[in-house]
């Protein structure tokens, strides 16, 4: 079951010549309208992938993401370790390998990977390119970069390797946007965007938690 929120980004524009600049689609105050609501998004989406989600036929049981799709921080950052391990999890849950696996983590895990003495220079070749957007990819999981993932009690980084039918988001309302003249505020500009989003954890043996050290 998904619990849908509403998401709303409205900025007022007084300058003249600013507000003509908003007849261009891509000028700075529709990316950055847009690119709000796409945090957002990526918010809603980690949130649900290692938070409690509602399951049963009507939603009604809460279901925590168990401790053995947990992978513990080991007084260390992102590891190949870690990824082989998490690359076991779901292997061993007969997650289909043709189904798309990802991996979300912060800049710092990157650098741990390129810091990582035991990494054979194969693997330090391939994390290079990884780091320089050559190749998106390492052990079987697309990579991504974000800088939206939260923190563990123990201020480890919560990093996130899922297949991608394991966490589902829903849009209840398309994210839509008005610029309109507002007479309440002096007749500025106001260029508004709304969405209405949800998401939620499919199966908890598709969603593992790497905890790293930062």
């Amino acid at each position: 079951m998904v619990t849908m929120s509403d998401y709303e980004y409205a900025d007022l524009i007084d300058d003249q010549d600013k507000v003509r600049l908003l007849v261009d689609p891509t000028s700075t105050y529709s990316r950055a309208a847009a690119a709000a609501m796409g945090r957002a998004m990526d918010d809603v989406v980690i949130t649900a992938a290692l938070g409690t989600s509602n399951t049963g036929k009507d939603g009604s049981t809460s279901t925590a993401l168990p401790a053995g799709q947990k992978i513990a921080h080991g007084s260390a950052g992102l590891t190949i370790a870690k990824l082989v391990s998490a690359k076991e999890l779901l292997d061993a849950a007969s997650v289909d390998p043709s189904i798309p696996r990802f991996i979300v983590v912060s800049p710092k895990q990157i650098s741990d990977l390129l810091n990582n003495t035991t990494v054979t220079s194969s693997d330090f070749n391939t994390v290079k390119a990884l780091a320089q957007g050559e190749i998106n990819s390492f052990v079987g999981f697309q990579f991504i970069v974000s800088n939206r993932l939260n923190t563990d009690s123990n201020s480890d980084r919560q990093v996130i390797a899922f297949a991608s039918d394991g966490i589902k988001l829903a849009v209840g309302k398309e994210p839509a946007a008005r610029i309109d003249e507002r007479a309440d505020k002096s007749y500025s500009t106001q260029v508004y965007y709304c969405q209405s989003i949800g998401a939620t954890r499919m199966e908890e043996e598709k969603v593992v938690e790497i905890a790293c050290n930062e």
